[in-house]
């Protein structure tokens, strides 16, 4: 790519928005987000959501352990407190140590739901823990499906990292045909988040000779934007062989849209890509 080109690409991704939470992705969420920021030269917004309210609450006590129950709430808030600013504080000196533009927005509420919502607005691109967005006692209605319920709602493009950094050389792109898979690929494609990576395009069509010709059409387009390419088909079940082939491949990140005509959360995020979402082992590209 010549530099006309490489000034081009940098415009692409100037606001990047990452959770900062108490889980075992904090670390890797924030080390992806510092390193896409010095590479598109942009700015970085550490979220941290924490219902204060619902941690110092007493509930139902027995009689007599008032007192106890009092000093417990007071020391998981206090506890909450300290995670909270040592995962500031591991965030800002990562920012700075690569002299990374950055804000930090700490937020005390019940759902983090439609601030990420509002966030997201204004932000290129949103990075998050696999597994858990923010783990500060937060409850929700079903922990396991936070990624789903955020891009159902329209939270895009989001790269949900693992509990391990991995740099990524080698992404395995789940292409359907769909529409909503064909906008998927095209936006990871575009906006060359990591352009020596090397692709290997996927299809579970049951007709050989149709998901061949989707494969081969997939391919061209990404090669016209200088990737270098390779495809496979499985007639199987994308949920039964996605991540296998995943595995088997090594590859480092899994770029997944909606495949499925059969919807299942809020009506937007299909069985397949719900299914992946609660078991992969290793990050997601995610864009409805």
């Amino acid at each position: 790519m010549d530099s006309s080109e490489d000034k081009e690409g940098k415009k692409m991704i100037k606001k990047i928005l990452v959770g900062l939470s108490g889980t075992p992705y904090t670390s890797v969420a924030i080390e992806r987000a510092v390193k896409l920021a010095k590479q598109f030269e942009a700015e970085v917004t550490g979220v941290t959501i924490v219902d204060l309210k619902r941690l110092a609450k007493i509930g139902l006590i027995r009689k007599g352990a008032l007192h106890a129950a009092k000093e417990a709430a007071e020391k998981r808030v206090q506890v909450t407190r300290e995670g909270i600013e040592e995962v500031i504080g591991k965030f800002e000196a990562s920012c700075n140590a690569e002299g990374i533009k950055y804000r930090v927005k700490r937020e005390d509420r019940k759902d983090p739901f439609d601030l990420m919502i509002s966030l997201a607005r204004y932000h290129d691109i949103m990075i998050f823990g696999l597994r858990s967005i923010f783990e500060y006692d937060i409850a929700f209605e079903d922990p396991h499906d936070t990624l789903a319920r955020l891009i159902a709602t329209g939270v895009r493009p989001i790269v949900a990292v693992s509990d391990k950094f991995r740099p990524i050389q080698k992404v395995i792109i789940a292409y359907s045909g769909s529409m909503e898979s064909a906008k998927t690929m095209k936006r990871f494609v575009q906006l060359r988040l990591w352009p020596d990576a090397r692709l290997k395009i996927v299809n579970f069509q049951r007709l050989e000779e149709k998901a061949r010709q989707l494969l081969y059409d997939a391919s061209e387009y990404c090669r016209t934007h200088g990737f270098h390419v390779e495809h496979d088909w499985n007639p199987g079940s994308p949920k039964d062989f996605l991540l296998p082939m995943a595995t088997s491949w090594q590859a480092d990140m899994i770029v997944l849209g909606n495949s499925a005509r059969h919807l299942l959360v809020k009506r937007v995020i299909g069985e397949t890509a719900l299914h992946i979402i609660r078991n992969a082992d290793r990050p997601l590209f995610l864009c409805q």
